[in-house]
């Protein structure tokens, strides 16, 4: 199993960038998708999941606004669509796969390598 999370740079605060995340060697639509972070000398945080029907769950209202996950079963791929970014929102980005139920804690079978985002003030 490859989850490969790709999109990731630098931008300005107030700017946009659109996470991608391309699975393979599992059966998709099986699977429960989440994107969590990590800052430095943070611990990993649950960001936005999608579950197996398409329902999203995002962590905070701050980010409900601002953040949208999607997935595309035919091509294996969850997206997270970040707007109006931060310079709190800099970390690395992991997507991550589970099988069934989506979950807002890192209990998850399958990790991708992260992708980092870094937002200038």
């Amino acid at each position: 199993v490859q989850l490969q999370a790709s999109g990731g740079g630098l931008v300005q605060a107030g700017g946009s960038l659109r996470l991608s995340c391309a699975a393979s060697g599992l059966v998709f639509p099986t699977y429960a998708m989440s994107w969590f972070r990590q800052a430095p000398g943070k611990e990993r945080e649950f960001v936005a999941g999608i579950s197996r029907s398409g329902s999203p769950t995002y962590d905070t209202d701050s980010m409900k606004g601002r953040f949208t996950i999607s997935r595309e079963d035919a091509e294996k791929t969850v997206y997270l669509q970040m707007n109006s970014l931060k310079p709190e929102d800099t970390a690395v980005y992991y997507c991550a796969a589970r099988y069934r139920d989506l979950s807002t804690t890192p209990t998850y079978d399958y990790w991708g390598q992260g992708t980092l985002v870094t937002v200038s003030s």
